[in-house]
């Protein structure tokens, strides 16, 4: 489901990844081993458009490091002592508001992916992918997209049917805030898994326009991550998906 960007013209060479700006997208690594932890940081010093700016070994050290970095990205384990990725996650929203948060783990549990959506994760990726997807994926999560791996989507989207199912019928709902007919165009298609680019090809509107939809629709249900404005749009039967 990451999305790879192609590089440039011709001319002279440069980067296939140029920095945004002039400026690296900050990460902070996380994770309770710290072999895998230096693996990363190696890997990551080979992309000129990433820096890591630190490194944390459990989630009560990943809030502290996140509220005194104020990285652009958190690559997190789930499963961690002292405090979990998890339980970190909303702390790090507090402190760290505009940081994104990616949980990089060993867990395929649908408990997991579910409980991290609602932390405000913006992307859950099993340790199975390559370097190469890693780089790929803090790129398009620093660009406003959410990144999953594609088995936990399917999962996701199960779970979604599973959690209305459960819904009674006589649940009283507060009133859900209005979308337009664009917003709601753009969140069915956010739901299929496309990103901006593919959005906007679709409807036949500029990037940035698809960019302003999303956060607009973040802003009108208060939410942290186009994930979660799927979940509510679902779970408030605004939205239903097959």
């Amino acid at each position: 489901m990451a999305q790879r960007f192609e590089g440039g013209g011709g001319g002279s060479p440069e980067p296939e990844y140029a920095p945004r700006g002039g400026e690296p997208i900050r990460v902070l690594v996380v994770d309770d081993h710290a072999l895998f932890r230096r693996g990363l940081e190696i890997v990551l010093a080979e992309e000129p458009d990433i820096k890591v700016v630190g490194e944390a070994g459990d989630g009560a050290e990943a809030v502290s490091k996140a509220a005194d970095l104020l990285p652009d990205i958190i690559l997190m384990d789930v499963r961690m002592p002292r405090r979990s990725g998890i339980e970190a996650c909303t702390s790090i929203k507090e402190v760290a508001p505009s940081t994104k948060i990616i949980m990089l783990t060993i867990s395929d549990e649908e408990a997991d992916l579910y409980e991290a959506i609602k932390a405000g994760a913006t992307g859950y990726l099993l340790k199975e992918i390559s370097t190469d997807e890693v780089a790929t994926a803090i790129r398009a999560v620093a660009d406003g997209q959410s990144q999953i791996s594609p088995s936990m989507a399917a999962k996701l989207l199960t779970e979604f049917k599973s959690m209305i199912q459960r819904r009674s019928e006589d649940r009283e709902l507060l009133p859900a805030p209005r979308l337009t007919d664009r917003e709601l165009e753009v969140l069915k298609l956010v739901a299929t898994g496309m990103n901006n680019r593919e959005i906007a090809k679709e409807l036949f509107i500029s990037e940035n326009t698809v960019k302003n939809h999303v956060r607009n629709i973040l802003e009108k249900l208060q939410l942290h991550s186009r994930m979660e404005a799927v979940v509510y749009a679902m779970r408030e039967k605004i939205l239903e998906i097959g």
